[in-house]
């Protein structure tokens, strides 16, 4: 579609400037706390959760002026739990719309290669019924692709941290920031998706965990195309087949899925393991 070619190659351009937008000239988190009424500072937990959302935030000031100037309106999600976190909906033709989700994962520290990975939304619901609204601001079959805006991040070391400890306001520029040396990238997920679930019992779609295949979508659906990722994780541990020693099993793997469908296992892209 030319529209989603034309958002893609925008947002690859927006996604290179953010990095200045959030970092200090040594890589620091531009962000150190909270701040009251009397000028304490409040050191931000390391909590994931915690940072993610306050990224969000000091991000969407730029998000907002980049819809704007492409010629997008910005919907937010109306509840928590709703996919995605926004939505670009074309200012002159509301039918065309994208939807975008923020990513935010830390390096592990033994291995910088690698990050914890992401979950890529429900493969419940709204992803089986395309026209459903449970869950979803707006069908998932209404949009016209389905983006990660992605930031992966090192944690400060937990000794430099002090959480317990206040700052005054001309302290800031001593304070450690809780997150550095950010990159950013933003992908369609179904590129960086891999073929087992993203989180616990939930219904959650997860990524690869290899950063720079995150960074280039060499995910495990990255060669068969998105019309395979649909269709696989539509029928995610549905499909009933005998495990060849007289018994039975439910397909929870892409390859033995592809082969069930006869088609072409050479154009999955295997996961690299943690030493690659």
């Amino acid at each position: 579609m030319i529209e989603k070619d034309k958002l893609t190659k925008k947002l690859e351009q927006f996604v290179g400037e953010l990095r200045d937008h959030v970092s200090s000239d040594d890589g620091q988190w531009t962000i150190k706390g909270f701040i009251d009424i009397f000028s304490n500072v409040y050191t931000i937990s390391s909590d994931t959760k915690i940072v993610s959302k306050i990224l969000e935030i000091h991000l969407f000031p730029k998000i907002l002026m980049f819809a704007q100037d492409n010629g997008y309106k910005v919907v937010l999600a109306e509840h928590q739990n709703y996919y995605p976190d926004i939505s670009f909906v074309k200012a002159n033709d509301e039918s065309v719309k994208f939807a975008v989700d923020f990513k935010t994962t830390y390096r592990n520290p033994k291995k910088p290669h690698l990050c914890n990975g992401f979950t890529l939304g429900s493969h419940g619901k709204y992803f089986e019924n395309r026209t459903s609204t449970k869950n979803i601001q707006f069908p998932y079959g209404s949009y016209s692709g389905h983006f990660c805006l992605g930031i992966i991040y090192d944690r400060a070391d937990g000794a430099t941290v002090d959480e317990t400890k206040t700052h005054r306001i001309d302290e800031l520029h001593s304070i450690i920031s809780v997150a550095q040396n950010f990159q950013f990238f933003v992908t369609e997920k179904w590129k960086i998706a891999s073929d087992q679930g993203g989180s616990g019992n939930t219904a959650n779609i997860g990524s690869i965990n290899h950063i720079s295949d995150i960074v280039s979508g060499k995910g495990m659906f990255s060669k068969l195309g998105e019309e395979w990722f649909d269709e696989y994780w539509m029928n995610y541990k549905k499909i009933t087949v005998q495990d060849g020693k007289g018994g039975t099993k439910k397909i929870a793997t892409l390859r033995e899925f592809v082969a069930y469908k006869n088609g072409d296992v050479s154009l999955i892209v295997d996961r690299r393991n943690s030493e690659e």
